[in-house]
């Protein structure tokens, strides 16, 4: 009998053990791409004893100022501990806990490791968690956020002044030095995902500056995704659409396409009739959708809500 490769030995393993292996969604995307944002409305939704989060940017190798004198970034696989991030990643999948290292975004410093413990589900955002064949073999859902490039940058400037202290310039100075990286390492990563997420403007509308950002989800037939025919029959079709289309690879997808201009009332019928397709006896979470302390996005409502659908499928 041939050798069998570890990705291939790890799904294997997953495949025959006990069900009280947690699930795994893996959440990936460039800096400021809304990763935390989306991570944070799902756990709000089922509860911090339900899911575990973290990020796997805390596996970098340098701090801040170490990364000053360095010939490349943090995106890079070479600043980060990808081995480890593998290992540990192996361990949560198949229900063991992990000293996981934590990097401070806020200090840029390395700080003490944490204890985590995966309880039912486990979710894994950040730079790199579908870098390797072995990482994304950790994975039983996977998702790549993919904004506009000039939407990212706004939202990257935005943070990144008032949250962690630098000038406008000195952030588009760093998404230029990185962008070499972005396109080397993080894109290539959405062709390994299930749902790839984009969050921007309607190209074909030409709606006012201030209209909210509508979504567009292509489903890849890597894993089963909902039947939202029944859905579709009883919301209006302006709030979401689904069509046929291929990726960037040529593999046919699902398209569909969440409305950010659609008034509150629509999007919430949209949103009961999917999670009342779950069959649960829990009501819809009200914890969805928001963006900071006080705005709120429907068609990410509506993508987190397909999410946990995903999530709360694979134990059903």
């Amino acid at each position: 009998m041939g050798c069998v490769v570890p990705d291939k030995l790890l799904r294997m393993e997953r495949a025959g053990s006990s069900a009280s292996r947690p699930v795994m969604l893996a959440i990936a995307g460039d800096s400021a791409a809304g990763k935390t944002t989306l991570t944070k409305g799902l756990v709000d939704a089922l509860g911090a004893h339900r899911i575990t989060s973290l990020c796997v940017d805390d596996y970098h190798r340098y701090d801040r100022v170490e990364r000053k004198s360095l010939p490349f970034t943090a995106l890079h696989p070479d600043c980060n501990y990808v081995q480890i991030m593998e290992q540990h990643l192996q361990l949560l999948a198949t229900g063991q806990p992990v000293l996981k290292p934590v990097y401070d975004h806020d200090t840029g410093k390395l700080t003490r490791p944490e204890l985590i413990e995966p309880t039912e589900f486990v979710i894994v955002e950040g730079l790199l968690p579908l870098h390797t064949r072995l990482a994304r073999a950790c994975f039983d859902i996977t998702v790549y956020l993919d904004p506009p490039e000039h939407i990212r940058r706004e939202w990257k400037v935005k943070r990144d002044t008032t949250k962690r202290g630098y000038t406008p310039e000195q952030v588009l100075a760093e998404l230029d030095k990185r962008e070499p990286e972005s396109e080397a390492f993080i894109r290539p990563q959405r062709s390994a995902a299930d749902i790839v997420v984009r969050f921007g403007p309607i190209e074909q509308r030409h709606d006012p500056p201030d209209t909210p950002l509508s979504a567009e989800l292509t489903l890849c037939p890597t894993i089963r995704h909902p039947d939202l025919t029944h859905v579709f029959r009883e919301t209006d079709r302006r709030a979401m659409h689904l069509r046929l289309a291929r990726d960037e690879i040529g593999r046919p997808v699902e398209q569909l396409h969440i409305h950010g201009y659609v008034p509150r009332e629509e999007s919430q019928l949209l949103e009961k009739a999917i999670w009342a397709e779950l069959d649960t006896e829990t009501e819809l979470p009200s914890s969805l959708g928001h963006i900071g302390d006080s705005a709120r996005s429907e068609p990410l409502a509506i993508t987190q809500l397909l999410l946990l659908y995903h999530m709360l499928d694979s134990v059903r």
